[in-house]
């Protein structure tokens, strides 16, 4: 089994590759005209350069073959074919959103690109096997339910992933904390001897987290280079990929002795629970006004956090919180084994919640709208 040090070294490079090659890839975005122009669904002021995915997608292909040429890593890469599924899916799911910045792919077309990564995974092997339903017992998945689990469960990532881009480093932020407590959280159930196999889900969430440390730096407000779909879809693709191969491989209820309520597949629900509650709440909210899913609009938690009167940078920080919080709330109980953690963490939610709706800034702006 790697160890932490190995799974750094894999990190690290993929953040230095993405942190260098970022540069290289907003002057091709200039020189190309690949400008996003400030339009009524956007909230930046100025024309930005786009395809930073591309830079991303340069930091997790130099982070692998740098784990294919280390002895830490061997078994993964030759014990079975889940990395190749991996690293196939991955990059059809990074060729859909790159082909989306530069020629605007409808919704139906995305979709097929990202099921037929989805099968790829399927094919690979690199899928849930069985999970823990709360309340319901043990559940294995049959092999005619594997393929649409798969396309299911990748769609649902890519997508929270995609909508919740929508602030200069709001969901390279995000992925970066949920990959990381992922890595935390998969790698202590791998020395724990609970995931069946070598398994490819830290690895993969350590690249995920390295590209996005590597990207933050040009993307935190003021943006200089956008990620656009290729590097979000690409992103939502790694968490799916690292999440099925830890959260539906656990047979053992390990995270249920102090959480009971909680299944290790309902873990990356739990870490990544702010993209994905966004996400519902879209769905529901476009259903509702008979619009469709993929249609744009301006009631995002981001765009409702800034007419409260937090600014991009305050918005952007206030998701971050909620969502590190979210993966204290999983990460403590699995490193003590004990279940009173979940104290602290509701206060710090509730602290979180007031300076929300408290901070000075929104009750100058209430005071002005009832002025």
């Amino acid at each position: 089994m790697p160890g932490v040090g190995s799974y750094a070294v894999v990190g690290g490079v993929a953040g230095g590759v993405t942190l260098l090659t970022t540069p290289v890839v907003r002057f091709i975005a200039v020189r190309r005209g690949l400008v996003v122009q400030p339009d009524e669904h956007r909230v930046h002021t100025r024309p930005t350069p786009t395809i930073g995915g591309l830079a991303m997608f340069a930091g997790f292909v130099a982070a692998f073959a740098t784990a294919w040429r280390m002895d830490a890593f061997h078994s993964l890469f030759t014990v079975s074919s889940e990395l190749v599924g991996a690293l196939a899916a991955a990059t059809l799911v990074f060729v859909v959103g790159l082909v989306d910045d530069l020629r605007d792919l409808s919704p139906p077309a995305k979709v097929t690109g990202i099921a037929l990564a989805g099968i790829l995974l399927s094919i690979a092997g690199t899928t849930m096997l069985f999970f823990r339903i709360p309340f319901l017992g043990f559940t294995v998945l049959g092999a005619d339910f594997v393929p649409l689990v798969t396309v299911i469960w990748l769609l649902l990532m890519t997508n929270a992933i995609n909508l919740i881009d929508g602030l200069d480093g709001l969901a390279a932020g995000i992925v970066a904390i949920g990959s990381g407590s992922f890595f935390l959280y998969g790698h202590r159930l791998d020395t724990q001897g609970l995931l069946r196999g070598p398994s490819i889900g830290p690895l993969v969430a350590i690249v995920a987290f390295g590209v996005c440390l590597g990207f933050l730096p040009h993307n935190f407000n003021p943006a200089r280079i956008f990620m656009g779909d290729s590097g979000a879809l690409f992103l939502g693709a790694l968490m799916a990929i690292s999440t099925s191969v830890v959260g539906g491989r656990v047979e053992d209820a390990a995270s249920g002795r102090t959480y009971f309520f909680f299944a290790p597949l309902f873990i990356p629900l739990v870490i990544l629970g702010v993209p994905i509650f966004d996400t519902f709440f879209a769905v529901v909210r476009r259903a509702s006004r008979r619009r469709a899913p993929s249609a744009r609009d301006m009631a995002h938690l981001h765009h409702r956090l800034m007419r409260l009167g937090h600014g991009q940078r305050r918005s952007v920080l206030i998701l971050w919180l909620w969502t590190a919080i979210l993966s204290g709330l999983v990460l403590y109980p699995t490193y003590t084994g004990e279940g009173n953690g979940a104290v602290p963490f509701g206060i710090a939610a509730l602290v979180l919640a007031l300076y929300t709706v408290l901070h000075p800034q929104v009750r100058r702006q209430r005071d002005d709208l009832v002025a």
